[in-house]
């Protein structure tokens, strides 16, 4: 019988693969609402959002996180959506995560809209630090890419966050053909100025129209040639990298540096780290995959089979199966059927 578990040195199990992949990062959606409308996303009328009985509670999900942490080595913690800001018991989620042993790092992926009136209290609560979602400097661009008027939201909450502490504030930008493919060097400077990590990602194949063309999308090959036309960017290297999705470059000598996650162009699946949790409670082990396993009907099961154990024997199964890659590369590659909203990114 083949051992699908290792044991770590505190003697918990971890979430390995066939490839001897250990995932220790956990990615958890809150909620498949969003509050903009992204082009790249979800069409301009929204979604058919989940069903409140379908979505975990938050003694649901506190409890999957404490299973992640404290028998299956996750380490750090990733709070998603949707919008995770418009979860109405998100603050006490952090704080009740923050207060497992081993304590968990904790970030919280946004748009950025709620966080001037939520970051003191997220940073609190034990929150560490946020990615912020923001592809434009400019409001007219920034109107047509999400639907809404609300860039100076936005920016105002970056600033809130990166006054609470919630540091290091990093920013993720998507560059989009005809609409803001010219802004790389701009945002950098931004970002420099601010003292904001910025990283570029390639557009994903995640939209909820499947409209997603690899023919015309920006990649990170021209992202870093638009931005050596007015920066010296140094490679970190793969040793400094470690497991994180990002590429990073030095900029101009230091100390700010710029990433470029390449998804699509130089994917990273030998060295993933992650396990996902969508909203309803289901295990997702990539981005892409066009399979889950249910935890949820186990978390309502009475007895033995919603027992702690019996969900981490699942958990560890869902990811054993795990497979090599994101499979973009293979032309029978087919877009996922659940779109970033209630997948979580």
């Amino acid at each position: 019988m083949i051992r699908t578990t290792v044991i770590n040195r505190e003697g918990a199990d971890m979430l390995i693969d066939t490839y001897g992949r250990v995932a220790t990062d956990l990615r958890v959606s809150l909620t498949d609402r969003c509050n903009l409308r992204c082009t790249y996303c979800m069409p301009e009328e929204g979604l058919q959002w989940l069903a409140k009985p379908d979505l975990l509670t938050d003694d649901e999900i506190v409890r999957l996180v404490r299973i992640a942490v404290t028998q299956l080595g996750i380490t750090e913690v990733r709070f998603t959506g949707g919008e995770p800001l418009l979860r109405p018991g998100l603050v006490g989620i952090v704080e009740r995560c923050a207060a497992l042993e081993p304590r968990p790092k904790m970030s919280l992926t946004t748009n950025g809209i709620g966080l001037k009136r939520t970051a003191e209290a997220l940073k609190a609560a034990g929150l560490d630090r946020v990615n912020v979602s923001l592809d434009t400097l400019r409001p007219d661009v920034f109107k047509t890419l999400t639907r809404r008027d609300r860039h100076h939201d936005v920016l105002d909450g970056m600033a809130a966050a990166r006054a609470a502490g919630l540091t290091p504030v990093k920013v993720n930008s998507v560059l989009m053909p005809g609409l803001n493919d010219d802004e790389a060097p701009d945002l950098l400077a931004w970002a420099v100025e601010h003292d904001y990590e910025l990283r570029f990602i390639e557009q994903m194949p995640l939209d909820a129209q499947h409209g997603w063309k690899r023919d015309g999308m920006i990649t990170a090959g021209d992202i870093l040639e638009s931005l050596r036309t007015r920066f010296t960017l140094t490679e970190e290297g793969q040793e400094e990298r470690g497991s994180a999705p990002a590429e990073r470059w030095i900029v101009d000598g230091g100390p700010h540096t710029v990433g470029v996650i390449a998804s699509v162009t130089r994917p990273f699946c030998a060295a993933c780290d992650r396990t996902r949790l969508t909203a309803d409670g289901q295990v997702r082990t990539c981005l892409f995959a066009t399979e889950e396993t249910d935890l949820r009907a186990a978390l309502r099961s009475d007895g033995e089979d919603g027992s702690d154990e019996a969900i981490a024997r699942i958990w560890k199964q869902a990811m054993w199966g795990k497979k090599a890659g994101s499979g973009l590369d293979d032309p029978t590659f087919l877009q996922p059927a659940r779109p970033m909203s209630a997948i979580g990114g």
